[in-house]
C-alpha cells in the first residue's frame, strides 16, 4: 500500500499555525527577506514526509483563495523529493490543455519521472469566471474533461497531435519535451455520479473513491466503499480497463480513539481561534469516519481492511506537523511494510 500527504494550503488545512498565519498575511507585503509561511511550512513538512517514507503529495488548487498556486508550489518543493510523486490538481476549462501538457512534462523531468495529474472538474463558478473559465454541468463537463485528457496523452506520447472536439481544437500540436519516463503521467480523479463513474472507468488511472454521504458509522462507510468498488469493477470490465483505488481519510494516532480525536480537535482550536466551520464540517468530520483515528494497532488493522478491499493509496489528511508525520511513518507506515521507516539516505539510494 502507498501513502500520500496533502501539501498544506489555506483552502483545506486545519490545525496549522503557519497556514493560519499565511492566510491572515496574504493581503499584506512580506517583511524584507521573508518567504511566505505556506511555502516555508510546506517545504519542511513535505521533505520530512519524503524522508519518512511517504509516496505521494497532492498539491491541491484554489485559484480564488489565499493559496499559493499549485504549479508554483509543486515546482518549488517537489524538485527536492527523493521518493514522493507530485500529484498536481488541474481544472479543465481554466487552463489550456497544451499548456498543462508542457507544465506537466517539465515538472515530470524535474521530479525524476514522478509526476501525475489530478483532474478536478470543478464547481466554484465565481472562481472559474474570474480566471477565464466556465463551470459546465452534466454530460458536458465530462466531455470537456475527456477531451482535455486526450490532448494531454496525445501530446505526451506522439510527435504531433491534432484534436477537433466540442470544447478544444488543436492542429498539429507538438511538445518538443517529453515526459521523464516511457510511461506518461497518470491521471487521478474523483467523481460520484453515474456519468462521473463512467468517466473514471473509461479515462482515468486512479479513482479517489467518494465517501457515502449518508454513512454515520465506520461500518456504514466500509459497506458504502465496498459497493462503490464493486460498481466500478463492473464498469471497467465492460471497457477492458483497470482503475486503481485511493482514499483520503483523516489519520490520527494516540493511546485510544477518543484520545487521538480529542487531541486533533484541541489542536484545531488552538491554532485557529475562529476556525472555518466549512473546512471542519465538510473536509474534516466526514473523513474521520473511515476508522483511522486511534491506537497504531487499531489504525493498522483498519488499513489492512482497506487493503483487502483493493485500496492501493491512502492519501492522509492529518494535523500537519513534522512530529506527526514522523510518528505516523514510524508507528503505522513502517509496520505496514514490515520495515523501519527509511532515512533520507536510503530513500535516495
Amino acid at each position: 500500500m502507498k501513502f500520500g500527504i496533502y501539501a498544506p494550503i489555506p483552502m483545506a488545512t486545519v490545525g496549522s499555525r503557519e497556514i493560519a498565519r499565511s492566510a491572515a498575511e496574504a493581503q499584506d507585503p512580506l517583511p524584507d527577506g521573508v518567504r511566505d509561511a505556506q511555502y516555508e511550512h510546506g517545504a519542511d513538512l513535505l521533505l520530512a514526509a519524503d524522508a519518512a517514507g511517504f509516496d505521494l503529495c497532492l498539491f491541491a488548487e484554489r485559484h480564488l483563495g489565499e493559496d499559493l498556486a499549485a504549479w508554483v508550489l509543486a515546482s518549488a518543493i517537489a524538485a527536492r523529493f527523493e521518493r514522493m510523486r507530485a500529484l498536481v490538481a488541474v481544472h479543465p476549462g481554466l487552463v489550456d490543455p497544451v499548456m498543462i501538457a508542457k507544465l506537466a512534462v517539465s515538472l515530470d523531468r524535474i521530479c525524476k519521472g514522478r509526476m501525475a495529474i489530478n483532474v478536478v472538474n470543478g464547481w466554484f463558478d465565481e472562481e472559474f469566471r474570474m480566471f477565464g473559465g466556465t463551470v459546465l454541468e452534466g454530460e458536458e463537463r465530462y466531455k470537456r474533461a475527456v477531451e482535455f485528457i486526450d490532448i494531454l496523452r496525445g501530446l505526451w506520447t506522439q510527435k504531433s497531435y491534432s484534436h477537433a472536439g466540442d470544447h478544444f481544437h488543436l492542429d498539429n500540436g507538438r511538445l518538443l519535451l517529453k515526459p521523464g519516463t516511457p510511461t506518461p503521467p497518470e491521471i487521478y480523479s474523483v467523481s460520484a455520479g453515474d456519468q462521473g463513474r463512467d468517466f473514471i472507468a473509461e479515462h482515468c488511472d486512479w479513482w479517489f473513491v467518494n465517501y457515502p454521504k449518508s454513512a454515520l458509522t465506520t461500518d456504514e462507510v466500509m459497506r458504502g466503499l465496498e459497493d462503490a468498488i464493486a460498481d466500478m469493477e463492473l464498469r471497467v470490465a465492460r471497457v477492458g480497463r483497470k482503475v486503481r483505488y485511493a482514499l483520503n481519510p483523516f489519520v490520527a494516532i494516540g493511546e485510544t480513539q477518543s484520545a487521538a480525536l480529542d487531541a486533533v480537535i484541541k489542536r484545531v482550536f488552538e491554532c485557529e481561534p475562529d476556525p472555518d466551520p466549512r473546512k471542519i464540517e465538510s473536509r474534516m468530520l466526514p473523513v474521520t469516519k473511515a476508522g483511522l483515528i486511534g491506537s497504531p494497532d487499531a489504525v493498522i488493522a483498519q488499513l489492512r481492511r482497506f487493503e483487502s478491499m483493493g485500496f492501493e493509496l491512502i492519501l492522509c489528511k492529518m494535523i500537519p506537523t513534522v512530529e506527526n508525520i514522523q510518528a505516523i511513518a514510524r508507528e503505522v507506515i513502517a509496520p505496514m511494510r514490515g520495515a523501519s521507516a527509511p532515512s533520507r539516505d536510503s530513500a535516495a539510494a
